[in-house]
């Protein structure tokens, strides 16, 4: 199982930094270097949805979270981005499947809040709702004084050694197939070691059992090739926004709501780039299950 997850992820990185082309599956069966026959078997097999499921639905989420977040791109240029060939296709795909049009999506989102909530609909698709979150702007923006100090910041580039998870629940799994990694080569334990989690999906227009978390370990120098389920990974240098808290466990999603929720009030714009945490301390070693943790955006 571990060799045809292997392949299955040189195969998924490929669909999703291609997105905007046209996909066959000789061409990413050739990559995962099996006939497009037992791929396709293989495939399903590892993600729990055909190929064809699988590159609709990313698409179709990735349309989304930027209708939702950037608000200034046409939806033209969010459609042919996604990879969607023309506005029918893109509007009968996207209706399908939140159950409202790209346009009525755009518009239900509230100006002051993120995407809160998501509700598995009757006919089995996901039901974007967008609403108030559990406490009110000012209750948020105080919980946010107290536990989050924002700035805006400059990181350089980050060279990471990864490993995919597909669906929360393996998150934990994957850490543990990279800290064994990390001690055979005696990279771990080591004084100001970081893990970070990087989001290749958001929980809002992304099921919690197919979201895609890369976990990493930033390393001094590039990966130079992969090994087994470990692969390189690279955060490019750019500006982020920041919110450094001690934070538990229970706290994360109120973390990232009060980020967005700051981006939005200072005009920021969500960068083509994925947001991550990064951990300075571990929540297993404090009394309370708390840990010091960066929550960053990318932004232009």
């Amino acid at each position: 199982m571990e060799e045809y997850k292997k392949r299955i992820v040189k195969a998924i990185q490929y669909i999703d930094d291609n997105l905007d082309t046209e996909f066959s599956l000789e061409k990413i069966s050739q990559i995962a270097a099996y006939s497009p026959f037992h791929f396709h078997r293989i495939f399903r097999l590892v993600t729990g949805e055909t190929l064809q499921n699988y590159i609709i639905r990313k698409r179709t989420e990735k349309s989304a979270f930027y209708l939702a977040l950037r608000k200034n791109i046409s939806l033209k240029e969010i459609y042919l981005q996604s990879g969607f060939s023309s506005h029918s296709s893109f509007n009968r795909t996207f209706k399908k499947y939140y159950g409202k049009s790209p346009s009525e999506f755009r518009n239900s989102v509230p100006e002051n809040f993120h995407i809160i909530q998501t509700q598995q609909s009757k006919n089995g698709q996901i039901n974007s709702v967008f609403s108030q979150y559990i406490c009110n702007i000012e209750n948020l923006l105080n919980w946010t004084k107290m536990n989050l100090k924002i700035e805006i910041k400059e990181f350089p580039v980050m060279n990471l050694a990864a490993v995919m998870s597909l669906g929360i629940a393996n998150v934990e799994p994957s850490y543990g197939i990279l800290i064994n990694w990390a001690k055979d080569r005696k990279l771990f334990p080591a004084e100001n070691v970081k893990m970070i989690s990087v989001y290749h999906d958001s929980f809002k227009v992304t099921p919690a059992d197919k979201v895609r978390i890369h976990a990493c370990m930033l390393l001094s120098e590039k990966l130079k090739q992969n090994e087994g389920e470990i692969f390189s990974e690279t955060i490019e240098p750019g500006r982020f926004i920041v919110g450094r808290g001690e934070v538990t466990l229970n706290d994360f999603e109120q973390s990232w709501v009060s980020l967005f929720l700051w981006m939005k009030e200072n005009n920021c714009t969500i960068r083509k780039a994925f947001p991550f945490e990064i951990y300075h301390t571990n929540f297993k070693e404090h009394p309370e299950g708390k840990m010091i943790v960066d929550f960053c955006i990318p932004i232009d």
